[in-house]
């Protein structure tokens, strides 16, 4: 059983009657799920990640008035629950479920993730969040949200603007372009092997973010980008492409297949019409791509930045 459903399960068989019963004129506007960072989270858990951070729970989202009224009692009431559901033992959260599990204010949750109380306040700062944050604030399940706040700032974020869009598909496109296709090269002919397998890890890591961005998806931590992959519906077939490259020897006939992967996103660019460049060098999409962004303060970025 994976994070989301011990998490589910024990708020249907705990959760919902102690806030039913403790907190009945608050029980609307306290929101429930479970999301943020954490491999649980994504649903991306198995035995192994059993070894750290792990245990029965559930977030508690208020807004920062109830918080106010309700907080510490809440947060009494939720420690009190019973220690474990199905043999599983129940997280033990720090004081004031400022941790993974337990109450915590709308604002307090979103603000580490994304600079603000909730989804960005303008598009620069929309294009300036890194995915993996942006990834931490959608993803996993809510249970219950009455009010709608949560999943309103979800759904907001979730809906990454055109301008956005383009921004990261641009940045990626390039980088794929620095690394792979000219840096690999360059790095091999100099005898730095070392340099080379940099150059082609940024490739790959790249890549894998596209196909997350082509897809209005953001890609979460690094280490968990090849399995959110899998997830995908149009390039989740690149999938083992770009874990053999990335883990296959270093050697000069990685550029082919890097020279390959390039040519199937900028066919994808112009079939899409993201791009009418030619070729499979991606460096000229990037920045056809990047002429589309309509919002001048996201335009005149760094084309890397994103």
């Amino acid at each position: 059983m994976q994070g989301i459903e011990i998490s589910r399960r024990y708020y249907e068989k705990y959760g919902r009657e102690m806030i039913h019963n403790l907190f009945p004129e608050y029980e609307s506007r306290i929101s429930v799920g479970i999301a943020g960072e954490g491999s649980d989270c994504f649903g991306f858990d198995d035995e192994i990640s059993r070894d750290h951070d792990f245990g029965a729970g559930f977030r508690l989202w208020v807004d920062d008035e109830i918080y106010n009224r309700i907080g510490f009692a809440l947060t009494r009431a939720y420690t009190a629950l019973p220690d474990e559901i199905d043999g599983i033992k129940k997280y033990k959260i720090r004081p004031y479920g400022t941790d993974r599990f337990g109450v915590i204010t709308i604002s307090d949750f979103f603000l580490p993730l994304t600079g603000t109380s909730g989804a960005p306040e303008s598009p620069i700062q929309w294009a300036s969040l890194p995915d993996y944050a942006l990834a931490a604030t959608v993803n996993g399940e809510i249970f219950r949200d009455d009010s709608g706040l949560i999943t309103g700032i979800r759904d907001t974020i979730l809906n990454m603007p055109d301008d956005v869009k383009f921004k990261k598909i641009s940045a990626r496109a390039i980088a794929m372009a620095q690394s792979g296709q000219y840096n690999f090269k360059r790095c091999m002919n100099h005898g730095e092997r070392g340099a080379a397998a940099l150059a082609k890890a940024e490739f790959v890591r790249n890549a894998a973010a596209l196909c997350h961005n082509l897809e209005g998806r953001y890609c979460p931590f690094y280490k968990w980008a090849f399995r959110s992959m899998l997830t995908l519906e149009k390039f989740a077939f690149l999938h083992d492409d770009l874990v053999s490259l990335v883990a296959r020897e270093t050697d000069e006939k990685c550029f082919d297949e890097i020279e390959r992967i390039s040519g199937i996103f900028a066919d994808y660019f112009r079939e899409s019409g993201l791009s009418a460049a030619p070729g499979a060098f991606l460096e000229p999409h990037a920045y056809e791509i990047r002429n589309k962004i309509s919002d001048a303060s996201i335009r005149n970025m760094h084309i890397m930045e994103g």
